[in-house]
């Protein structure tokens, strides 16, 4: 738990007790982590009661940490051969989430992340809840609470795959009917699962695996400052 100092977050934290699991502040944000089997008891009373008063929800999106902290660019040093994305294979989508190049303390893979304007204290507030399990990630959906949160838990089902329990109408929303997969999953191919062409023959649209090999273009990036330059004169050992 932080020690965050603000007389709203500390009403929070006793209120609530051990259904909240940390509170964060970065850059004036501040991050209320939630126990995902308490979410829909914590958000009612954020929303009703006058010490809180969070009737707005703004935004609710989906976060894979698959990767997170993971940096694929070398860009510590001068090069006039590329960087190196896309070649060492440490990127993501080339590793599985139980041996992720840098943990950074995230529990589980997938959260939900919800962000509460109270307009009566003018303060906003983010919550976040995580998903048990990652390979079938489930969380409660909020929209009961506000109503607004319907069609963000569904753009959040379909590009990541976090099924919201109790949502009345979970279904894809920017993607096709029949899509395969979940496009923002850190681990979804670049390529696709299938491709989509009309066949004359048939008279409709069809469904192919996809018929183009994986690539990764690595840009070549050669800088004239002459910061750089010395920095690689200095590492190559010249004068």
């Amino acid at each position: 738990m932080s020690d965050v100092r603000n007389p709203l977050l500390e009403q929070i934290q006793a209120r609530f007790g051990d259904a909240i699991l940390s509170v964060r502040e970065a850059l004036g944000q501040y991050t209320v982590e939630v126990a995902a089997d308490r979410v829909l008891e914590v958000a009612k009373a954020l929303r009703d009661e006058q010490a809180f008063r969070f009737q707005q929800l703004i935004d609710l999106c989906g976060v894979d940490y698959l990767s997170y902290g993971q940096d694929e660019w070398e860009t510590d040093a001068v090069t006039d051969e590329g960087f190196s994305r896309g070649v060492l294979g440490a990127g993501a989508g080339r590793f599985s989430w139980a041996d992720r190049p840098r943990p950074a303390g995230i529990p589980n893979r997938f959260a939900a992340v919800v962000q509460l304007l109270s307009i009566d204290h003018n303060m906003r507030l983010r919550l976040r809840y995580f998903a048990a399990d990652d390979s079938l990630p489930v969380v409660p959906s909020v929209v009961d609470i506000w109503g607004a949160a319907n069609w963000f838990e569904r753009e959040a089902f379909d590009l990541f795959g976090i099924v919201f329990e109790g949502h009345p109408d979970l279904r894809r929303i920017l993607t096709d009917y029949g899509f395969i997969g979940h496009p923002f999953r850190k681990d979804f191919p670049l390529i696709g699962n299938v491709e989509v062409r009309y066949d004359p023959d048939k008279g409709r649209v069809i469904y192919e695996p996809v018929s183009i090999e994986p690539r990764v273009g690595v840009p070549r990036v050669i800088r004239g400052d002459s910061r750089y330059l010395q920095a690689h004169n200095e590492a190559a050992g010249k004068s």
